[in-house]
Formats: C-alpha cells, structure tokens, sequence
C-alpha cells in the first residue's frame, strides 16, 4: 500500500468520527452527562481520533526515515521540526492526546464535552496540514 492510501485511510477514520462527535457540540451538557452511552461513545471516538493521528505521524516518520520518537507526543513533534506540520500545532496535537489518554479513565466527562465543543479544530488543522504535505 502506498503511503498516501495509508494515511487518507486513516483521515477517513477520523473524519468519520468528527462527523459523529458533530452532533454534541450542541448537547446541553446535563443531558451529555447523564447519559452513559453518550460519555462513551464520544471518550471512544476521542481515542479513535487520536489513534489514527499517531498512526499517520509513526507512518510517515517511518516512511520518511525520520528519527525515531522516545514519546507519542514526540512524534508530533518530529513532524512539526520536519515541517510536515506547523510547531504550533504539533505541541497542540500532543496536548490533546495526553489530556485524552493520560486523564481517559479519570477525565471530568464535563471537559469531555468542552474538548469536542472546542478542541477538535486543531484535528481539523492536523489533517489539513497533512493532506498539503502529500
């Protein structure tokens, strides 16, 4: 497979998770969190965004023959030093992935909600600074 088929296969998981998470960036939040099966299918869906983002930056690292990386938030960063995205987003894509991993378990589903309300823009920008590097 080439490498192009590989990372837009994974744009496609992602994309197809921030049209899910689209309809509860209008949710009240009393009703998000009381509701079980919502908290976990938007945490479930968080976690596929931010697995298919590291499985694009490990592909390209490993395609391009950068360094290797010591951290996942590393890898974003190696992509941001390479130029494959900007630095600015690569410490905001590497936010996110440990609010979302580190604190999954844990997490307020209060900031769940707020994370899809305003957070998923920088995946937006992620993907769009990927797909122009192509």
């Amino acid at each position: 497979m080439k490498e192009n088929e590989i990372i837009e296969g994974k744009i496609d998981v992602i994309q197809r998770n921030l049209d899910f998470l689209e309809e509860y960036k209008h949710i009240d939040e009393d009703t998000f969190l009381n509701s079980y099966k919502d908290v976990q299918a938007v945490k479930y869906s968080l976690l596929e965004i931010i697995e298919a983002c590291l499985d694009i930056a490990s592909h390209i690292i490993s395609a391009r023959g950068f360094e290797r990386a010591e951290s996942y938030a590393e890898m974003f960063d190696i992509l941001g030093r390479r130029g494959i995205i900007s630095k600015e987003l690569a410490e905001d894509m590497a936010r996110f992935r440990n609010i979302l991993v580190h604190g999954y378990a844990k997490v307020d589903n209060a900031r769940v909600l707020e994370i899809v309300k305003t957070e998923l823009s920088d995946v937006v920008e992620f993907v769009r600074q990927i797909l122009r590097k192509l």
